[in-house]
């Protein structure tokens, strides 16, 4: 189980990294790119970012590629604004958990 502490590192990076993806230029990633969770190792060296793309299968792979593009970026960036020893290098993989509920909703709702 994990401590308290790397949960709160978890949420804090999940947040500042959810600003900085924001305030991105790349035109591969879209606005509505958003961080579902992060999960960061005991030794702080890696954080496995979750993210949702809003769009077609092409929009986000060409979004998690603009993502792994601009890592180096956001991993400065976001040890500008977490204080932590170690800045966590950033690793980027889609979640579709977004996707998926709406279409459980999509099915419960024609059930009736």
């Amino acid at each position: 189980m994990a401590s308290n502490r790397i949960i709160r590192i978890n949420e804090e990076v999940k947040r500042e990294l959810a600003g900085v993806i924001r305030e991105l230029k790349d035109p591969r990633v879209p606005i509505m790119t958003s961080v579902v969770a992060v999960n960061v190792t005991n030794d702080l060296r890696y954080a496995k970012v979750y993210v949702s793309v809003l769009g077609d299968e092409t929009v986000k792979k060409e979004a998690l590629k603009g993502l792994k593009a601009a890592a180096g970026f956001a991993r400065r960036e976001v040890s500008r604004r977490v204080n932590l020893r170690v800045s966590p290098e950033l690793i980027f993989e889609l979640d579709s958990s977004i996707e998926h509920g709406a279409h459980i909703n999509e099915i419960i709702q024609n059930l009736d």
